[in-house]
């Protein structure tokens, strides 16, 4: 165990015998592991976000009236935005990530539980207030989310972190997707079962129960993890650090970057999916989604920690990586959609199943392109993020503002969707703010450095590629 770890001695107790105190050394050592804890807080997002990614992949959270389901992520959405960055960002440093979950947790079931009861009362109203409290509990949840896991491993692991967590994390909406598929196979309504909102419902209460196991940053055994001391945790110099980094230009010319981060999901979920297929294809499509979604992290969290390269180098690979790959797949996306703008034109709707391959291969594909570009895309932000700052503190401010922005330009978009403006628009939109984001975040892009260790601030201009071979890099644990 090395420095940083700090309260194991200080909680020991009683003297104990030698036996017992091994064995408490050992089960110490396992569960204050970076890895534990980035296993443990992936999981937990499986069972909560990804749950209700599986709902709303579905399109319309599974029913016929997507209107509802719309209106209530917009309410989630703009209650993200107001809390993320100047309410819940300053209260992690104060209360860790353990509190921020189990505040966080419990609005998932919640919410499911509101559209087990839309399905017999439509009663929309409990949606949509669902659906903003949801987004407060998310705030808690996707910002102690984001310190762990871009702060509790070696920078040199940060893209690996990143990839384990999306797989993880996606494979809740990949499950979640074919449960819902199976339970609807035979389905002739619009709308998924009851007994899908039941089992995501359970599902979500076990995640939000696995928070009370997340560690303090104190306790975390990774040396190049900046805690912060307990004596400096006041509110003032908070809201200081908390403002110092949303001006810092870095993360301006992010800030775009963050805003598209869900820009796209109300126009691929509502409208390539859920107005193009029927309920059990939407489901089956939902699970390639997600499952998408795990290859193309574990694409980019392995190209964003290349052995033998720079991280000024890898970072570079990324932006034209995600650049030339949304530019390929958008356009795919354009030809789409002037194809289905002609078949909604002709009358079809919702009528395309999986088992006629000559017409549903191609818009199946484009949706599961879509999920892994996502996953680039995400992930190249939180990357970038860790890149910043090994201080979970200051990095939870950052995820703060990512989270904000990213629900500010999702309720947009989802307004949008919502209001009915025309399909191409919305596509147009998206495909914009994508690819224009992009260039705005070049320069941020540009100035990432060898490494964030304050340790280590020579290395800053210094040639060094940034692998665990090299010890001038690697601090090791």
């Amino acid at each position: 165990m090395d420095d940083n770890d700090t309260s194991a001695g200080d909680a020991a107790g009683p003297i104990m015998h030698a036996g017992e105190d091994d064995k408490r050394s050992t089960f110490h050592q396992i569960y204050t592991h970076c890895w534990f804890q980035i296993i443990l807080i992936s999981f937990i997002c499986f069972c909560c976000p990804g749950m209700y990614n599986a709902l709303a992949g579905l399109g319309g959270s599974g029913q016929v009236n997507q209107t509802v389901a719309a209106n209530a992520t917009v309410a989630l959405l703009a209650a993200t935005a107001g809390t993320a960055l100047f309410v819940v960002g300053p209260i992690f440093d104060r209360v860790g990530p353990r509190v921020c979950l189990l505040l966080g947790g419990w609005t998932y079931p919640l919410y499911s539980g509101s559209l087990l009861c839309f399905n017999s009362t439509k009663n929309g109203a409990f949606v949509i207030a669902a659906g903003a409290i949801l987004g407060v509990g998310a705030s808690f949840l996707w910002v102690a989310q984001g310190a762990i896991m871009t702060t509790y491993v070696k920078e040199s692991q940060k893209g690996r972190a990143i990839a384990v967590f999306w797989i993880i994390f996606n494979l809740g909406g990949g499950v979640g997707s074919l449960a819902s598929f199976g339970l609807n196979y035979h389905s002739k309504s619009g709308t998924v079962s009851n007994g899908t909102y039941i089992a995501l419902l359970i599902i979500m209460a076990i995640g939000w129960l696995l928070g009370v196991f997340i560690c303090p940053p104190s306790s975390v055994r990774v040396s190049q993890l900046q805690a912060t001391p307990q004596s400096e945790k006041n509110w003032r110099k908070t809201a200081r650090q908390a403002v110092r980094t949303v001006t810092d230009w870095r993360v301006v010319c992010m800030l775009p970057l963050f805003f598209s981060a869900n820009v796209f999901y109300s126009y691929q979920q509502n409208v390539v999916n859920g107005m193009t297929f029927n309920i059990r294809t939407r489901s089956l499509n939902g699970a390639l989604y997600w499952i998408a979604q795990m290859l193309g992290g574990l694409i980019i969290g392995l190209i964003l920690d290349m052995p033998g390269f720079t991280r000024p180098m890898r970072a570079r690979i990324g932006w034209v990586f995600l650049f030339v790959t949304g530019m390929a797949i958008w356009g795919g996306g354009y030809a789409f959609q002037k194809w289905s703008d002609r078949r909604v034109a002709a009358g079809f709707k919702q009528d395309i199943d999986y088992t006629d391959s000559s017409i549903s291969v191609g818009p199946t594909l484009l949706y599961i392109f879509y999920g892994a570009y996502d996953a680039f895309w995400q992930s190249f932000c939180y990357w970038l993020m860790g890149a910043r700052s090994n201080s979970p503190a200051e990095t939870a401010i950052t995820v703060g503002a990512y989270k904000t922005f990213q629900a500010t330009g999702g309720a947009m978009a989802w307004r949008i969707n919502a209001l009915k403006k025309p399909a191409m628009t919305q596509f147009a939109m998206d495909w914009g703010l994508c690819m224009g984001s992009l260039v705005i975040a070049l320069p941020t892009v540009l100035a990432v450095t060898l490494t964030s260790d304050p340790n280590s601030e020579a290395l800053k201009s210094r040639d060094v590629p940034d692998s665990k071979e090299d010890p001038r890099v690697e601090i090791k644990e």
